[in-house]
């Protein structure tokens, strides 16, 4: 009779776990020690991006070079390219790394000849986090191709997968924020090629954010989410402590027991 006064979850048993899975997919294979040491939960401020430009190609350079550090990736051998010079086709270099995946300390062993060639949408230009989370995924996809290791439900979970992915290399806020885009108002505010293209939900994005926080304590994930967003961050925070709290998954298990002791991000 009370269950009626129960709020809903975020998301239904099924949904939660297939994200959970796909966390515990990025768990395994892209660096967890990289996550606990030194992730940090990426944030649309002038702390963490507080470089002046002036103009849309020195933007993209900038906010490239930062989300590149952010997620590890600064030595890998990947160019940003203005978008008339991107390649109408590339062939994925072959390259081998040492010293782990991402890092400071990580080096590529032989440079290939030609740099994974990425670019940038000229359009987001006043939408700065849509660039951030663009940026983001397809920094993801590049991990996922060189890494090799599908996520659970294969090739078409792909999509889905990197944006998970980009969520645990911190920049869950920015993929929250940039998940849905209110197409009303004045025809000159809304540009529908400025927008991202987001595989996940709003809800989705939120709930894999919060998981990544669970881990994270130090930071407040709700602090910078666009403000209809902070009560489905609420709602995934509950949802997931009575999961975790019950949960027989090995990853989870032993990535909180990891936590626990790991160094602030």
């Amino acid at each position: 009779m009370l269950a009626i006064f129960k709020s809903k979850p975020l998301l239904d048993e099924a949904l939660a776990q297939q994200l959970i899975a796909l966390f515990g997919w990025a768990v395994e294979h892209f660096d967890v020690d990289f996550f606990l040491k030194h992730t940090r939960i990426v944030e649309p401020t002038v702390q963490d991006f507080p470089d002046q430009v002036s103009s849309v190609e020195q933007m993209a350079h900038t906010v490239f070079a930062r989300v590149r550090d952010y997620a590890g990736l600064q030595h890998w051998p990947i160019a940003l390219l203005p978008p008339q010079q991107m390649p109408m086709q590339q062939t994925f270099p072959s390259f081998t790394l040492s010293g782990g995946l991402r890092g400071e300390h990580v080096a590529v062993v032989q440079q290939p000849a030609l740099p994974i060639a990425l670019s940038y949408n000229p359009n987001q230009i006043n939408q700065p986090q849509d660039m951030v989370a663009s940026l983001a995924g397809s920094l993801a996809m590049i991990l996922i191709h060189q890494v090799g290791k599908l996520p659970p439900g294969g090739q078409e979970y792909l999509p889905v997968a990197a944006d998970v992915l980009a969520v645990f290399m911190g920049f869950g806020v920015m993929l929250s924020n940039s998940a849905y885009h209110f197409r009303g108002g004045c025809g000159s505010c809304y540009n529908a090629y400025a927008n991202r293209q987001a595989a996940l939900s709003e809800a989705e994005t939120v709930f894999v954010h919060a998981l990544v926080c669970y881990f994270k304590p130090q930071y407040q994930g709700a602090k910078h989410l666009k403000p209809h967003l902070k009560s489905l961050y609420k709602k995934a925070q509950k949802q997931l402590r009575g999961i975790i709290k019950s949960s027989p998954d090995p990853v989870l298990l032993a990535l909180e027991e990891r936590s626990r002791v790991a160094l602030p991000g």
